[in-house]
C-alpha cells in the first residue's frame, strides 16, 4: 500500500470559499476539500458512472458532477436531520442550483439493499457514512454493505472509501467515558462507529476488493478543526460535539480513506 505524506493542495474545492454553508449541507468533516481528495485519489473521469453512497444533502454530490464529469446516481435512505426532508430532496435543490440536474439521479436507498444489477458502477465512493452503519448495526453488516459494493462495481472498478477512523493505540483515558458511554452517532458511541485504517483494509480485502492505498489523510485533523468551526450543530451547543473533538486533539481521532479495486475478470 502506497501512503499519502503531503498536505494534499485542493486546487478546485479551494474555489468554494462559504464554508458555512458548505458544512450545513455536507456531513462530518472536509467538505470539499475531502470529495476532491478523494476523486483525485480515485482518479475519475468525465462520463464515468459513480454511485454515491450517504449522500447527506448531496452537496459532495453535486461537486463531483460538475467538477469530474461524472454521471452520478446518490443514494441515502435518511431524512435530514433539521428539518425531516428526504436527503434525496435535498439532492434535487441543490442539483437545479448546480445546473448538473442531467448528471444525478437521487434514490432513496441503502446499502447493502441497493438492487442495482451487478457491474453497474465504474466507481463507487461512500464518505462518512459506513462507519455510522458498523456503530448502529454492527461489523458483520458493515461487510454485507462491502459485499453489495463489490457486486455492484464492474470489474477493474474503483471504491473509494472514506471515514472517520481512529489511530492505532487506546482510547486516552480523559477520552475513554465519553467514547464508550453508549450507542448513537455522536461521541458517546464512537468507540463502535470508529475503526483504525488496517481494520477497514482487512474488511475491504475479505469482500474480495484489491487494496491500492489507505491512510490517514494528510488534512484529517485541518479537516476536524474546519469541521467544528463551522458545521452549524458543532456552533449551536460548542460545549458538545466540539469541546470532545478539541479536548481529543488528534491523539485518538482522524480520518482514513481506503482506495480498492474490484478485480478484472
Amino acid at each position: 500500500m502506497k501512503s499519502c505524506v503531503n498536505q494534499f493542495a485542493c486546487t478546485t474545492s479551494g474555489k468554494y470559499t462559504d464554508l458555512s454553508l458548505i458544512y450545513s449541507e455536507c456531513s462530518g468533516p472536509g467538505g470539499l476539500r475531502l470529495t476532491e481528495f478523494m476523486a483525485e485519489k480515485m482518479q475519475v473521469r468525465p462520463g464515468a458512472r459513480l454511485l454515491d453512497i450517504g449522500i447527506e444533502r448531496g452537496y459532495q454530490t453535486c461537486f463531483l458532477a460538475k467538477e469530474y464529469g461524472v454521471l452520478v446516481t446518490g443514494i441515502d435512505p435518511d431524512d435530514d436531520r433539521s428539518d425531516g426532508i428526504p436527503h434525496i430532496e435535498h439532492l434535487q435543490r441543490n442539483a437545479h442550483a448546480w445546473g448538473v440536474e442531467d448528471r444525478i439521479m437521487g434514490l432513496k436507498l441503502g446499502v447493502p439493499d441497493t438492487r442495482f444489477a451487478g457491474s453497474t458502477f465504474d466507481f463507487v465512493h461512500s464518505t462518512t457514512t459506513l462507519e455510522m452503519v458498523r456503530g448502529f448495526f454492527g461489523v458483520e453488516y458493515y461487510r454485507k454493505c462491502l459485499a453489495e459494493i463489490f457486486r455492484v462495481l464492474r470489474p477493474g472498478g474503483i471504491f473509494g472509501l472514506g471515514e472517520p477512523m481512529h489511530r492505532d493505540i487506546p482510547i486516552p483515558a480523559d477520552l475513554l467515558p465519553t467514547y464508550t458511554k453508549g450507542g448513537g452517532a455522536g461521541p458517546e458511541g464512537w468507540a463502535d462507529c470508529f475503526a483504525t485504517v488496517a481494520e477497514t483494509v482487512d474488511l475491504c480485502r475479505g469482500a474480495g476488493f484489491d487494496v491500492l492505498e489507505a491512510d490517514h489523510a494528510p488534512d484529517a485533523w485541518d479537516w476536524w478543526n474546519e469541521f467544528i468551526d463551522n458545521d452549524p450543530h458543532c456552533k449551536a451547543d460548542p460545549q458538545g460535539e466540539a469541546k470532545i473533538i478539541r479536548q481529543d486533539g488528534g491523539r485518538w481521532l482522524s480520518y482514513g480513506y481506503v482506495i480498492a479495486q474490484k478485480p478484472r475478470e
